[in-house]
């Protein structure tokens, strides 16, 4: 008899930010599969003898490609068991979690999706940060910032983003100088607030600020790495009238 699978998230890293559903589906789990940014505190919550498959991925070091959690997440539903795949943030904001939910439809195997606190959401809020504001922004959208235009993988609309008043970045360090130049080539003032939040929500929290024409230099200066979220646009100034997290290390810049 097919078992069932809950596809939850994990929220964006304080393990206090998880949804009271996503607590039940991991205390009543045999299996969990877990993602690398799953705050590992979550895993105490399940019962004994709960099995855990760790499913980490990271740039080029991918613990199990998706195809193989695929299979998993089938075979351990077939054989009866109640199957929570875990991931940070939600599940539907750049976790693929629609690809498992179709396979798992198409293998006839019921499930669930638990929706989870996003860090484009999360992290700013504990920087300091409004997404939205009636003073600086209407408008917010959240983007994957990773394709680069000379390798092909660029699908980004920079002449539309360039006119959301508020732009959050996931999984994007890497290609900051990219980013920064495409926002301002299509209209962006580079002098539009920046703010960089490294580890949001979790007790290694950091924030830099700066703005579009600097953020690039701030970065590599301060050695800010992933996980982080990076947040365009004027609402980054309210952080000097809100904040309250207390972070790793005061503000760097």
């Amino acid at each position: 008899m097919s078992g069932y699978v809950y596809i939850v998230g994990a929220g964006p890293g304080d393990p206090k930010l998880l949804t009271i559903r996503g607590l039940e589906c991991i205390q009543l789990a045999d299996v969990i599969l877990y993602d690398r940014l799953v705050n590992k505190e979550l895993l105490a919550h399940a019962k004994e003898n709960t099995e855990f498959i760790y499913c980490g991925k990271e740039p080029g070091k991918h613990k199990l490609i998706q195809e193989e959690i695929h299979r998993i997440l089938i075979e351990q539903a077939n054989l009866g068991r109640k199957v929570v795949r875990l991931k940070g943030g939600d599940p539907f904001v750049f976790g693929r979690g629609a690809e498992e939910a179709a396979i798992l439809r198409e293998a006839n195997i019921p499930f669930e999706i638990v929706p989870g606190i996003t860090a484009g959401i999360a992290a700013p809020a504990y920087a300091g940060i409004p997404v939205t504001h009636r003073d600086y922004g209407a408008s917010y959208a959240i983007v994957t910032g990773h394709g680069r235009a000379e390798k092909g993988e660029d699908f980004l609309n920079w002449s539309a983003l360039a006119q959301i008043d508020t732009i959050a970045f996931y999984m994007s360090i890497g290609n900051i100088a990219h980013i920064t130049k495409s926002l301002t080539e299509f209209g962006k003032s580079g002098t539009t607030p920046v703010a960089v939040i490294e580890w949001g929500t979790t007790e290694k929290q950091r924030t830099i600020t700066g703005t579009l024409s600097t953020i690039a230099e701030d970065i590599q200066q301060h050695r800010i790495s992933n996980p982080s979220m990076i947040l365009v646009g004027d609402v980054v100034r309210v952080r000097e009238q809100i904040a309250w997290f207390t972070e790793k290390e005061q503000e760097l810049c």
